[in-house]
């Protein structure tokens, strides 16, 4: 973490030493520093929770939590390195909803992304904003809806890559409206496809609210919805997908941490408190509202495999359906 961002942490009072975490039992905590795999580039949207995360668990725990961050082959190389660590709870994985589609995404990997781990906790759900172009002759999102439908295929949307959770919601959103037809153009990244979006060379891009605020607040795009089952404290204006007529569309980008499989279950139930006991507190939760994360901070192991179990069954067929392929 940069020395400004720890400053700035220090002086909200989240870098300070509380009480170790009660009624762990002996032989509950790792027995050394604590690895927490990030899959994903450091400074991204999936690294900065999960530092803040490590600095406030590392002054709970017995040991350190620091962060690694394996990047490669999508989220492919980190998580391998997880599954094929020891089950003693000193490695731990930090991902995102990238996890519930890599069975059906990537066939022959050498590790089982659901047999060879146990979820721990889910931390948080992102929602997206659907954004269009201000020119765009649709004012919301039943016209929307029938703009795409009455032009099948003449009109385009981006994404932030091939399988990624934007390209996936989008996808979703298409086939509950209808099965509507409009071309994918995937980039590296949101911010590689937004200025296409804003100069009207493409007609629609979905985005994590926090990213796609800022264009919707400065007029320079239109929110029509937002994928969340509630609408967002941060856009009261933007109706959910549900309120603009299409059901059973909401996705998130989602924050969960998995151990490797085999893990004893003391270990995993400390972990899991730990965790969710950072995320109860308040400097914390304001941290990642800011990020338009909603933070959980009551799952256990079981619901969260539950969440993930859901969200694998929601996203397989989505993929098979659309042809996704990652190349």
């Amino acid at each position: 973490m940069h020395r400004r961002h720890l400053i700035a942490l220090a002086g909200t009072g989240l870098i300070a030493r509380p009480a170790l975490a009660q009624g762990t039992g002996p032989g509950a905590w790792p027995t050394q520093t604590v690895r927490l795999v990030v899959p994903f580039a450091a400074g991204g949207p999936t690294d900065i929770p999960a530092r803040l995360f490590a600095e406030q668990l590392s002054q709970m725990l017995p040991h350190r939590v620091i962060v690694e961050n394996r990047t490669g082959a999508g989220v492919v190389v980190g998580t391998e390195v997880v599954a094929k660590a020891a089950p003693d709870g000193n490695t731990l994985l930090y991902t995102t909803i990238a996890h519930s589609v890599l069975r059906a995404l990537f066939p022959r990997l050498s590790f089982d992304p659901i047999g060879d781990f146990q979820p721990v906790v889910l931390m948080g759900v992102i929602p997206m904003l659907l954004l269009v172009t201000k020119d765009l002759p649709a004012r919301d999102l039943p016209a929307l809806v029938r703009l795409f439908r009455d032009k099948p295929g003449e009109y385009d949307y981006g994404s932030s890559g091939n399988g990624g959770a934007v390209h996936l919601a989008t996808e979703l959103f298409l086939a509950r409206a209808g099965g509507l037809k409009v071309n994918h153009i995937p980039y590296r990244g949101s911010s590689a496809g937004m200025p296409d979006l804003l100069s009207g060379r493409l007609s629609m891009f979905m985005d994590v609210a926090a990213s796609g605020l800022p264009y919707h607040s400065r007029g320079e795009a239109r929110a029509l919805a937002v994928t969340a089952d509630r609408r967002l404290p941060q856009a009261p204006d933007v109706p959910t997908l549900a309120e603009g007529g299409v059901a059973n569309a909401e996705s998130y980008t989602w924050h969960m941490v998995l151990a490797p499989k085999g893990v004893p279950a003391p270990m995993i139930a400390a972990i899991n408190a730990a965790f969710n006991r950072v995320a109860a507190q308040e400097v914390v939760q304001r941290r990642l509202t800011d990020m338009t994360m909603q933070l959980r901070s009551d799952t256990t192991p079981e619901t969260a495999a539950k969440w993930m179990a859901d969200e694998i069954a929601k996203w397989e067929p989505i993929i098979r359906d659309a042809g996704i392929r990652i190349n």
